[in-house]
């Protein structure tokens, strides 16, 4: 059965399922093409009603690499007007609504991931809502004349589109929850520490994510140059828009590997090789109009007032990077502190883990030190930066995937939280990943847009309860591994 919506573009047509109703592909901002793509998002608007049945095109993007591209959905599916939004909603009003910002390192993604289908959200009574948003030099390059974080700048603008239209599709526009993972959690964290988005939203989930990313423009703007330069063209938004969008992606994708394999600070910049340690090519930069400062101050200065935070990591992030790659396996243990410190970490904390890990291997010891830099500890940082402005809860997801030594990777806890594993096909599930665990995950995530609350006590810094999500039991944990994480100072 076909539903018909009158948005602030004009009209579009859904389609009924059982009770779920899903509109998909809506254009929430004009299609950035041309020099546009280098510009701040603009109003867009149609005649008639827009078919709204199908998933809509998606940002341009490079696509995963082996062996990731084996391991993560991620459709490509062209089109201009990608700057859209999906929503599944079961109708009513005044329903809590969860905006979705989907990750993939800044360059890759979209709301069209199979895991990401809203259909089990407004089956249990939330709104979900997923949003595409500008990527790579197009999105985050720092480009002479053009504004920076035209990404952020995308998401600021989905955001808006909601509080005009939810009511709608039976959205309370004051009961907005955004929520992201990976790049997409860092996506949020960003968004509670801009002005620009205050009002915006009255929760927020960041999920294997960091409040601490955000580079010098000065130095971010090294990569879109470098781009520029490979493509023979002026970096600017009209040397940039003269090249087909495929070579522009051919070009960003060997500056990417370049700067992963050898991240030089004095080439790069050195805080965006702090930042994305040559793993994130593109993200956000501190450009004093959007963002002012790296979120984690702005937060910690209360700039997400009143804001109740759901935040946490899968144990093993970091085996995602190391494992499939390869890099777990090559790494020795003479290799291990060279190459930790290559990644910013004190000799003392390699010493503590090693001596702490004396049956791992030096991969894995990598990959937990990694892990804990990267998500763990910014994760209990964000908690702490929020908890005297609002309420912050800590969660760690620790089921292993059956797929050798990937453990709880990054990414894992995408299927059980949308509940969507009956349709997943990524390996990293297998084929007898815990429904259980997917059911009582997905409702934690339910009841925390709904009330802002999980269910749990929220953080403090004597006790840092931290729920752990696993099967054949969860449980909350008090400090869960205090004695090695003192290491980080916290």
């Amino acid at each position: 059965m076909d539903a018909i919506v009158v948005t602030s573009g004009g009209q579009v047509k859904g389609r009924t399922d059982g009770e779920v109703t899903a509109f998909l592909g809506i254009p929430y901002a004009a299609a950035p093409v041309g020099e546009k793509a280098f510009q701040a998002p603009e109003p867009v608007s149609w005649d008639g009603v827009r078919d709204a049945t199908e998933l809509g095109a998606t940002a341009p993007q490079p696509g995963y690499e082996p062996p990731y591209d084996a391991l993560l959905s991620n459709p490509v599916i062209p089109g201009s007007d990608f700057l859209n939004v999906n929503v599944w909603t079961p109708g009513g009003s005044g329903l809590p609504v969860l905006v979705w910002f989907h990750g993939g390192a800044f360059r890759n993604g979209s709301n069209a991931v199979r895991e990401y289908d809203g259909t089990a959200f407004a089956r249990d009574g939330v709104i979900l809502v997923g949003v595409n948003y500008r990527l790579g030099i197009q999105g985050f390059g720092v480009i002479p004349g053009s504004p920076s974080n035209r990404g952020l700048l995308d998401q600021v603008a989905a955001l808006r589109w909601v509080q005009e239209n939810i009511a709608a599709f039976g959205g309370d526009p004051a009961r907005v929850t955004i929520a992201g993972e990976s790049a997409g959690a860092m996506s949020v964290a960003t968004l509670m520490s801009i002005p620009a988005a205050k009002g915006l939203f009255r929760r927020a989930i960041v999920q294997s994510g960091s409040a601490g990313v955000a580079a010098l423009a000065s130095d971010a703007g090294t990569v879109s140059a470098e781009v520029a330069k490979r493509l023979g063209v002026e970096c600017s938004a009209a040397g940039l828009a003269s090249v087909s969008v495929e070579d522009l992606l051919a070009a960003q994708r060997v500056v990417a590997i370049e700067m992963r394999l050898k991240p030089d600070p004095a080439r790069w910049g050195v805080s965006t090789i702090a930042v994305g340690g040559g793993i994130m090519p593109v993200m956000p930069v501190i450009d004093n109009e959007l963002i002012f400062d790296v979120p984690i101050n702005a937060i910690a200065a209360g700039a997400a007032e009143g804001v109740d935070v759901l935040a946490g990591s899968t144990s093993d992030e970091f085996s995602f990077f190391t494992v499939p790659s390869g890099l777990a396996a090559a790494v020795t243990a003479e290799m291990l502190p060279v190459a930790l410190a290559g990644m910013g970490v004190p000799p003392e904390v390699t010493a503590a883990y090693v001596a702490g890990r004396p049956d791992q291997s030096p991969g894995e010891v990598l990959s937990a030190v990694v892990t804990d830099s990267t998500f763990t500890i910014p994760t209990i940082k964000l908690a702490a930066a929020q908890r005297p402005h609002g309420t912050p809860y800590l969660y760690e997801f620790a089921w292993r995937s059956p797929l050798e030594g990937l453990g709880a990777c990054h990414s894992l806890e995408l299927a059980f939280m949308f509940d969507t594993l009956s349709t997943a096909t990524s390996p990293l599930y297998g084929d007898a990943a815990p429904q259980e665990l997917a059911d009582s995950m997905h409702a934690v995530w339910v009841t925390f847009a709904t009330t802002g609350d999980p269910g749990w006590p929220s953080y403090e810094e004597s006790t840092r309860a931290v729920m752990t999500f696993d099967h054949p039991t969860s449980a909350l944990k008090s400090a869960p591994r205090a004695a090695e994480l003192t290491v980080w100072g916290v």
